[in-house]
C-alpha cells in the first residue's frame, strides 16, 4: 500500500482526507504542525507528503507551508511534495513549485483530481526508487566476484564435497543465516551462491561484500548508506548493502576481520532488521538472509574475546565447513577438467585434454591455496601449451626454470608471463618471428621490442 504523510491543522480536515484515502487503500500517517511533519519525514519513508500550506501562525500567506516545502526537500529531495491552500493565488502556486513541490490542489478540493495527483505522484516516486535501487545493484554487483547469475556449477565427486553439497540443498530453503567456514580458496563463495539459488530468494539479488577490506570509516556507508552532506565526501545519496539486498541474501565475506567496537552494529541490524543510513535519523528496516564466511576458527575468537559472541550466534544458525582440496582428492581431476574447459574455451585454445603425466602431477601436488590455486595453475597451463594435450612441464609444478621454481600464475607478474609466452610462441613457429607475431595477435615491431626488453633472441 503506499504510504501517504497528511498535514493540517484542522481536525475535519485530516478526518476527511483519511476517510477517502483509506478507501482508495492508502496507507496514511497525519500531523497536525510543520514540526509534526518535519518529525515523520526524518523516521518513517513515505511515497508521498500531502500538506497544507496555512498553519496556526499565519492563515492566509502560505509562508509557513512555503518553508516546509524546502525543509522536507533539503530533507529528502526525492519525496513528492503535493500543497493545498484555501487562499489560492498563482504567485503562490508557482513558488511553492519554485521551492520543490509537484503539484498544487486548492480547497475545496475536487474527489477525482486529488485522487489523479496522488496516484500519479506516488507512481513517480515508486518508479524513481526503484530506478536508483537498480542502478546502486548494478553497481554492487559490478563489485562482486563475477560469479554468474543464478546457481554456479559445483563440481564435487568426493564423499566430503557431496556431503556439503548435500547439507546445502537441506538448508537453501530454510532460509537460516549460514556460517561456511574453510580454508582460502576452498570455494565459501560457490556455496554460497548455491545457497541463494536453491533458496526462496533466488529472484531477488545476491549483494557480495568483503567486510575485511572495509575501513572503519567507510563500513556503515558501505553497509547501511548514507545522505548527502553526511561527511566531506558525500555529494549525493548511497544505498547500503543491505538495501540492495532487501528480499535477497546479503554474502559477508572475511567476518572473522570485522573490528571489534562494529561488530555490535551489525548485530542491532542482524537481531532487528533496523538500520539508518550515516547522517540520517531515519529507521529503515531491510529484510535480508545473510550468509557470512571465514578462514577462522570463530568459536576460539569469541573465547578470546576477539569476536562477540551473541554475534556468532546470529550468523551460525547453521555452520557449513568446506575440507581443504588435499584432504578430497577425488575431487582434483574433476576440477582440472572443470577449469580446463572454462579457460581453453575463453583464450581461444579449441580442445584441450590433460596428459596422463599431467594428472599425476596434479594429483601429487599439496594444494596449499586450495581450489583457487588449482583454477590458476590450470590457467597458465592452458596458456603455456603448445598443443591439444596440457604436459606437466605446462604445469609449472615443482619444476625449475631458468634457476627459480615456476610459480603460479597469481603469483607470477606481469612481465614475467608475457615474457614466457613469448618464448612458447617462438618455439611453437620454430623461431619465426612473423609466425610467432601473428600467433600473439600483435605486430612485428611490437614482438621485437619485447625480445629487445626481455633479452631474447
Amino acid at each position: 500500500m503506499p504510504r501517504i504523510l497528511i498535514a493540517d491543522d484542522q481536525a475535519d480536515v485530516l478526518a476527511a482526507l483519511r476517510l477517502l484515502l483509506k478507501a482508495e487503500r492508502f496507507e496514511i500517517e497525519t500531523a497536525a504542525s510543520p514540526a509534526s511533519v518535519l518529525k515523520a519525514v526524518e523516521t518513517q519513508e513515505f511515497d508521498v507528503v500531502l500538506i497544507d500550506l496555512n498553519y496556526a501562525r499565519d492563515t492566509t500567506s502560505g509562508s509557513e507551508g512555503l518553508d516546509l516545502v524546502t525543509r522536507i526537500q533539503g530533507l529528502d529531495p526525492a519525496l513528492p511534495v503535493v500543497v493545498m491552500t484555501a487562499w489560492g493565488s498563482v504567485d503562490l502556486a508557482v513558488e511553492a513549485m519554485r521551492r520543490g513541490a509537484r503539484d498544487f490542489i486548492q480547497k475545496p478540493w475536487d474527489n477525482a483530481r486529488l485522487l489523479s495527483v496522488l496516484r500519479t505522484q506516488v507512481e513517480l516516486s515508486q518508479a524513481l526508487r526503484r530506478g536508483e535501487r537498480l542502478e546502486a545493484e548494478n553497481t554492487a554487483l559490478r563489485d562482486t566476484t563475477g560469479f554468474p547469475a543464478g546457481s554456479p556449477r559445483v563440481v564435487a565427486e568426493s564423499p566430503a564435497m557431496k556431503s556439503v553439497l548435500s547439507l546445502a540443498e537441506r538448508i537453501g530453503p530454510a532460509d537460516a543465516n549460514v556460517l561456511i567456514t574453510g580454508e582460502n580458496g576452498t570455494g565459501k563463495e560457490v556455496i554460497a551462491r548455491a545457497l541463494h539459488a536453491w533458496s526462496i530468494r533466488a529472484t531477488k539479488p545476491m549483494i557480495s561484500v568483503n567486510v575485511g577490506a572495509l575501513a572503519e570509516g567507510v563500513f556503515e556507508s558501505e553497509l547501511f548508506g548514507h545522505v548527502r552532506g553526511a561527511f566531506t565526501d558525500a555529494k549525493t545519496e548511497r544505498i547500503g548493502r543491505f538495501e540492495l539486498a532487501d528480499g535477497g541474501t546479503l554474502f559477508l565475506d572475511e567476518i572473522a576481520n570485522l573490528p571489534l567496537n562494529l561488530q555490535a552494529k551489525l548485530l542491532r541490524v542482524l537481531e532487528t532488521g533496523q538500520f539508518e543510513r550515516v547522517g540520517s535519523s531515519k529507521t529503515r528496516k531491510a529484510n535480508v538472509r545473510v550468509l557470512s564466511a571465514t578462514n577462522t576458527d570463530l568459536h576460539v575468537e569469541a573465547a578470546e574475546g576477539r569476536f562477540r559472541e551473541d554475534l556468532l550466534f546470529r550468523l551460525n544458525t547453521v555452520e557449513i565447513h568446506i575440507p581443504p582440496l588435499r584432504d578430497r582428492p577425488t575431487d582434483i581431476k574433476p576440477l582440472a577438467e572443470h577449469f580446463l574447459r572454462h579457460h581453453a574455451e575463453r583464450y581461444r585454445r579449441g580442445t584441450q585434454v590433460l596428459s596422463e603425466e599431467a594428472l599425476a602431477a596434479l594429483e601429487r601436488y599439496t594444494w596449499r591455496g586450495n581450489v583457487r590455486e588449482l583454477d590458476h595453475v590450470i590457467e597458465r597451463a592452458v596458456l603455456m601449451s603448445s598443443g591439444a594435450a596440457v604436459t606437466a612441464f605446462d604445469l609449472g609444478l615443482n619444476t625449475l626454470r631458468e634457476g627459480r621454481v615456476s610459480a603460479p600464475l597469481e603469483e607470477m607478474s606481469l612481465e614475467e608471463v608475457e615474457r614466457v609466452l613469448i618464448q612458447k610462441a617462438l618455439a611453437r613457429c620454430g623461431g619465426s618471428a612473423n609466425r610467432a607475431a601473428e600467433a600473439l595477435g600483435i605486430s612485428r615491431s611490437a614482438l621485437y621490442r619485447r625480445l629487445q626488453k626481455y633479452g631474447l633472441s
